[in-house]
C-alpha cells in the first residue's frame, strides 16, 4: 500500500512554531561547511513538517533532514531533584548552492 504525503502549504505562524531556535554549537557549526544547520524543533512534528517550515522561513531547498530525541537529564539543587525538558534536534542538509545566514533577525516564539 502506498503512502499519499499532504502537500499542503504551511503557515509562517505555524512554521515558527515548528522551528523553535537555531542551535549554536562547536559541533554545529562546524556542520555548516557541509551545508547542514541544526535547529531546536517541537517535539510532536515529523520531518514533512521540518522541511516545509524550514523552506517557508528562509526560502532554501532542503535535501535531508536527520532528527533525534534528547531525553531530559536529572539534575539537583540542594534538596530537590528534577529533570531537564526533552527537546527534538534537527539536523537539516541543504541543496547545494543555498545558504542560510545565520545572523538574521527571525523572532523566534
Amino acid at each position: 500500500m502506498r503512502k499519499i504525503f499532504n502537500k499542503k502549504e504551511i503557515s509562517e505562524s505555524n512554521a515558527l512554531k515548528v522551528i523553535k531556535k537555531p542551535l549554536l554549537t562547536e559541533k554545529s557549526t562546524t556542520l555548516n561547511q557541509y551545508n547542514q544547520y541544526s535547529f531546536i524543533v517541537d517535539i510532536k512534528s515529523n520531518s514533512q513538517d521540518i522541511k516545509k517550515a524550514i523552506e517557508k522561513i528562509f526560502k532554501v531547498k532542503v535535501t535531508k533532514i536527520n532528527t533525534s530525541i534528547t531525553r531530559g537529564k536529572l539534575k539537583r539543587f540542594k534538596n530537590s531533584v528534577g529533570y531537564k525538558n526533552d527537546f527534538k534536534k534537527a539536523i537539516v542538509t541543504l541543496k547545494e548552492g543555498n545558504t542560510i545566514d545565520s545572523s538574521l533577525e527571525i523572532k523566534w516564539l
